[in-house]
């Protein structure tokens, strides 16, 4: 359990329920206000569950135990769930990130140090029975989507082929999308949309609350979509809670918009209206990390099989100027399965920040677009092409050229026998 899911059902409007085997993850997110409830009981929780839909009241729930018990109960009840995903720490599956079924955490922590190999056979049952309870559901129409930690991987690594899209490798990807595919592709990346970051280093509430005014003046909801959901999570950050411990800030922006953002904040420190500002983003951005199986799982242009999108990323980050640079293996879906590269950029409001932003940020950004451009992801190709138009004096992308399909199969069929 992280603090994230709880958060993101109430400022939905949802009603959430995260299961987790580790009570103190719990009690701490109860403690910092993250979910409302926990529940042992699964009667009393879905009581619990249906009384806040009746109300129509947002609420986070938290079932303490198994996943995979609770699926039982609501595939037997015949409980109609809306989303379900797995957010399990897969990568490491046989390490502790997934707990077997009728095993307390205190006995899972026991069986790892005593007995890993029969650790490892109920972690694969486990798993087996977890996946055909999705399939179960999903066939009554709920909508499933792989976070992206090797749920899906982990699954097939157990030998279990009914998740192999191909039905006979992993080369494919499998027969339930990750949400990079299905939402957060085609709905934010492929336009540049990523998790634009900043950090109040003053430490001071009061300079967070300044950026968050200065960014929000920054949007133009009327742009797009997007840009009035982002207007809107910023407007109401403060309300939400969202701070636990740095005074920090985390806003969906494409590269316009986040170069807009940047210039303003070293404005405003130029002008001591506010303290130093450190920008950075999330690994699981446009550009910044290649993982077949998440960020790059649907950039068909050989980049979901490859990873140099992130160390090129990286590489001209630090050409540029920006203040760290970071290349990783690892980030969230384990060691060999992703590529990460990231930057950090402080603030001092001189006229040298100013140039390393206006050259950096369109390069950090803009790369992960080009890629689903060569891909032939719709949105890109518009995003490409108003991006060469807008930066025309200092940038530009090639842009795929389009074969007419029929024509390629006229030629095929007229010329190959």
């Amino acid at each position: 359990m992280s603090g994230a899911q709880g958060k993101a059902a109430k400022i939905a409007g949802g009603v959430g329920v995260i299961a987790e085997v580790d009570e103190s993850r719990i009690n701490t997110r109860l403690e910092q206000g993250w979910i409302d409830e926990s529940y042992k009981d699964l009667e009393k929780l879905f009581k619990a569950v249906q009384r806040a839909i009746d109300e129509k009241k947002a609420t986070a729930l938290a079932y303490h135990g198994n996943i995979v018990d609770l699926l039982q109960y609501v595939e037997k009840n015949n409980i109609h769930i809306e989303l379900l995903s797995d957010q399990t720490s897969c990568h490491a599956a046989y390490d502790g990130g997934y707990c077997p079924q009728g095993l307390t955490f205190k006995e899972r922590t026991q069986m790892l140090l005593q007995d890993k190999e029969k650790f490892e056979k109920l972690v694969d049952k486990t798993l087996v029975d977890h996946f055909k309870l999705i399939k179960k559901l999903v066939d009554r129409g709920t909508y499933f989507f792989d976070y992206g930690n090797s749920f899906l991987k982990a699954i097939y690594d157990t030998g279990e082929m009914q998740v192999s899209k191909n039905g006979i490798d992993d080369s494919e990807g499998f027969i339930f999308p990750s949400y990079v595919e299905d939402i957060m592709g085609p709905m934010l990346f492929d336009y540049g949309y990523g998790p634009f970051r900043w950090v109040c280093l003053s430490g001071k509430e009061e300079d967070l609350i300044k950026t968050d005014k200065a960014a929000m003046d920054c949007i133009d909801i009327n742009r797009r979509c997007q840009d009035r959901d982002n207007y809107n999570w910023i407007r109401d950050a403060k309300k939400n809670e969202l701070v636990v411990g740095t005074k920090a800030r985390i806003l969906y922006q494409d590269a316009a918009g986040r170069l807009k953002i940047a210039l303003k904040f070293n404005e405003m420190v130029k002008n001591n209206e506010v303290g130093p500002i450190m920008l950075g983003r999330d690994h699981h951005d446009v550009s910044g990390t290649d993982s077949p199986f998440r960020e790059t799982a649907n950039i068909k242009d050989g980049s979901n099989i490859m990873a140099d999108m992130a160390t090129q990323c990286f590489a001209g980050n630090a050409g540029r100027g920006m203040s760290l640079v970071a290349l990783h293996n690892g980030g969230g879906v384990g060691i060999g399965k992703s590529i990460n590269g990231g930057f950090g950029m402080v603030l001092d409001g001189s006229e040298r920040v100013d140039t390393i932003l206006s050259t950096s940020i369109p390069w950090d950004v803009m790369g992960g677009v080009a890629r689903r451009a060569w891909a032939r992801n719709d949105h890109s190709i518009e995003t490409v092409i108003k991006f060469n138009k807008d930066f025309n004096d200092t940038d530009h992308i090639t842009l795929p050229f389009i074969a007419n399909e029929s024509l390629v199969k006229d030629l095929i069929n007229k010329n190959i026998k």
